[in-house]
């Protein structure tokens, strides 16, 4: 009696579990049951639609052409504070796209770090932006920049990344520059960073679960924010309310929880080894870091600037990982970037 019951006890704990790390489907835009298609929409070559926006001067006028990769949790709106008279003043045409699974985007069940910057490069195409083209990543959209330049050099005019994310696991940093990085992070945020890399498949469980403190990026905790951070904050929550809700319509698995099973997956490169995409000097690529960022520790972007000699580097003293989103500093780097252009 005890055996089957000990049977039918193991297979339930099984379904059950099974059950629970399973994700939901997705919403999909445009379906009975998804949100409705309100963006204008691209669709790439294996049938996915990436969603867009366009802001600055028409493509057709514009002396530069450049897209802007987002950050994790947000989409196609959230750019930096760029405002439209400098986007004119300096000529710029600036395209900013959800990533699969976020916005209005299709899901990619494929998706790695060189699916986002092959999708970057057929959106250029289907737009027909030209041969060349610049790229602006902030935070997760910065690391997916690093991509770019890995796969796509010979499409770069120039780059732009701002507090970009890392992946713990990318090979060539020494490991005490690795450790320092890692140790600054919080507790809860190493263990969704250990799950994300070691059990990609838990991430959804694991950040919707109430037995283990979940990642703190996706919770919202305030420790994150450096003391500049949380003055911008207001604002940027004020300026972002009426339409942030729209980034994970489709669910959150296929945005924030596939974001961070690609974050911290295996990317095939490091930053560290990547070769000048302009031994010519016909571009330039940019890296701004806040010294007091918590969300996206400092230290690997010194190394990887002191690593490559063909970065100009740029690091704050004093602020954190929101500043790209303060009064003018969007319009600041722009125009520092294409000082030399």
């Amino acid at each position: 009696m005890i055996k089957p019951l000990l049977v039918l006890f193991s297979a339930v704990l099984a379904a059950w579990i099974y059950q629970s790390i399973q994700p939901p489907p997705p919403k999909l835009c445009g379906t009975p049951n998804g949100p409705p298609i309100t963006a204008p929409r691209s669709k790439l070559k294996d049938g996915r639609y990436l969603a867009y926006k366009e802001w600055g001067v028409p493509k057709e006028n514009a002396k530069y052409k450049m897209i802007y990769l987002h950050g994790f949790g947000s989409f196609r709106f959230g750019i930096p504070s760029i405002s439209q008279e400098v986007l004119e003043e300096l000529g710029v045409y600036l395209l900013s796209y959800d990533r699969p699974g976020y916005g209005e985007s299709d899901p990619d069940p494929n998706k790695d770090a060189k699916t986002v910057a092959t999708d970057t490069e057929e959106l250029a195409d289907n737009l027909n932006l030209g041969p060349k083209f610049y790229v602006l990543g902030v935070s997760m959209g910065g690391a997916f920049t690093w991509s770019v330049v890995k796969h796509m050099p010979h499409r770069l005019a120039g780059a732009i990344l701002i507090c970009p994310a890392v992946n713990f696991w990318w090979p060539g940093f020494p490991s005490n520059v690795t450790m320092q990085t890692w140790n600054q992070l919080l507790p809860q945020e190493k263990w969704a960073f250990r799950v994300a890399r070691y059990f990609p498949s838990l991430v959804y469980w694991w950040n919707t679960q109430n037995l283990f403190p979940r990642s703190a990026i996706i919770s919202g905790d305030m420790r994150l924010y450096s003391l500049e951070d949380k003055e911008i904050l207001p604002d940027l929550i004020a300026r972002s309310a009426e339409f942030m809700h729209a980034a994970y319509q489709q669910g959150v698995y296929e945005s924030l929880h596939r974001d961070i099973k690609v974050w911290h997956s295996e990317w095939g490169f490091s930053p560290v080894d990547l070769p000048n995409p302009f031994p010519n000097n016909e571009g330039s690529v940019h890296l701004w870091h806040g010294a007091e960022d918590r969300m996206a520790p400092v230290l690997m972007s010194r190394y990887i600037a002191q690593r490559l000699p063909w970065i100009q580097y740029h690091e704050l003293p004093t602020a954190g990982h929101l500043f790209s989103f303060a009064d003018g500093m969007g319009d600041h780097i722009l125009k520092t970037f294409f000082e030399e252009h």
